[in-house]
């Protein structure tokens, strides 16, 4: 399987599928929950959250051309904004010539927090919960579980004494393994189940019993390098050197300034987010947790870092906290999520994750590329105006050649631009 279909972009929509289809060896037939009209139907959306009243649906887009551990693969975006896809796509195209991208990911360990108040004395309670840490272990796992069965569980327990404005507090970490699940619910049966043993042992009282989306047990990594001609616009090894120099800048002011690492960060969560939003994922979770990760310091910095070697490559690398399954949650009850995981390839949560870690790498250097050259907004807005073309009011009729007179027409794309070639073009 190749993930390079050249002229992907401007073939049409069934095109595409069949391209996927050849490419995966699968039939088109296999795609249909991206066409169907109802593929969450008003029954099933009704069963997953409450008080529904509809369903919303989002583009679903693939980026091309990844090579992530030597494994061709399309990675699905579920997502609103225009040019991530196809900035995605591009630095995978530049990347896969220098070797494409490689992971390093976690096991699935999630962390369940206990936290305990009104302990008489922290510093007994702890010694107590070491010496009874595998009776406590044993016990959690006391439970019928499929995840248990295939070896997964409670691994180890940890205290973390939290000093608070009112009084300290006694913090447990259960260090859970949730083998292919995201393992919430998991974690926090096993949270609540161990509350009143750890009260008993402590003499305190415990107050909160939840999982923590920091999950610091379960990062995923992936780094990549490019050379000056790769990343050139015409192949140009001094052009590249120059576009090199300039994208480390740009990466040394995000990890120095907070208030650019904000947008900068922001840049790599629109690869992993849609990714994780497609699977079926908790994306909000792995919002949370990678941006908490980037302040794990105690100054919130870049999720990325890049750098250039001894022979004038630049070199990326990510490290995140990616939480995911591909068992259990909305990855099996959408059926649009489940084709899109099945698209990926990924046969287990940690391969997913190592996926996501690629697209975010990979728009992160997308971004900083294009805003090292020509900006951000020149390729943003051209993919953008049909977007813009639709909102003046175009019927789908008018849509391409309205574009096509924009483009011809050159210089800067504003709506009110969009608006008079609409009027242009109905009068002629």
């Amino acid at each position: 399987m190749d993930s390079r279909i050249s002229g992907f972009y401007s073939l049409s929509l069934n095109e595409r599928r069949d391209a996927i289809a050849a490419a995966l060896s699968m039939n088109v037939s296999d795609f249909q929950a991206w066409s169907d009209v109802e593929s969450l139907d008003e029954s099933t959306a009704d069963r997953m959250i409450e008080n529904v009243v509809g369903r919303l649906s989002l583009p679903v887009g693939v980026a091309m051309n990844f090579l992530i551990d030597g494994k061709s693969t399309f990675i699905p975006f579920c997502v609103e904004e225009s040019s991530i896809v196809a900035a995605a796509s591009n630095i995978a195209k530049r990347t896969r010539d220098c070797g494409g991208f490689t992971t390093d990911v976690d096991p699935p360990m999630m962390i369940g927090q206990l936290q305990i108040v009104d302990v008489p004395n922290i510093d007994v309670a702890i010694e107590k919960i070491n010496n009874h840490k595998a009776e406590l272990i044993e016990k959690c796992n006391d439970i019928e579980s499929t995840m248990i069965r295939l070896g997964g569980g409670c691994k180890d327990i940890e205290c973390r004494i939290v000093a608070a404005e009112s009084q300290n507090m006694l913090v447990v970490h259960l260090i859970v393994d949730t083998r292919d699940a995201m393992g919430a619910n998991a974690v926090n049966t096993m949270a609540e189940r161990a509350a009143p043993w750890l009260e008993n042992i402590t003499g305190g009282r415990v107050l909160l019993r939840i999982l923590s989306n920091l999950a610091t047990e379960r990062l995923a990594r992936a780094s990549c390098r490019l050379s000056p001609e790769s990343i050139s616009t015409s192949g140009d090894a001094e052009e590249g050197a120059q576009i090199i120099k300039d994208v480390i800048l740009a990466f040394e002011f995000a990890d120095a300034d907070p208030w650019r690492a904000s947008t900068h960060n922001k840049g790599i969560m629109n690869a992993i987010s849609p990714v994780g939003l497609a699977c079926g994922q908790d994306w909000r979770a792995i919002e949370a947790g990678a941006h908490a990760y980037a302040a794990i310091s105690g100054r919130y910095r870049s999720m990325t870092r890049w750098w250039v070697d001894e022979h004038g490559w630049i070199n990326g690398s990510i490290e995140v906290p990616i939480a995911v399954g591909i068992v259990g949650g909305a990855s099996k009850v959408h059926p649009v999520a489940r084709l899109n995981l099945k698209l990926t390839g990924a046969s287990s949560a940690q391969e997913l994750a190592g996926i996501m870690a690629c697209a975010g790498l990979a728009q992160n250097l997308g971004a900083m590329r294009a805003l090292a050259t020509k900006g951000i907004q020149a390729g943003h807005m051209r993919l953008h105006l049909r977007n813009m073309i639709i909102s003046a009011g175009a019927e789908p009729h008018e849509v391409d050649e309205i574009a096509d007179a924009i483009r011809l027409d050159g210089g800067n794309i504003t709506q009110s631009l969009v608006d008079s070639k609409l009027q242009e073009f109905r009068q002629s």
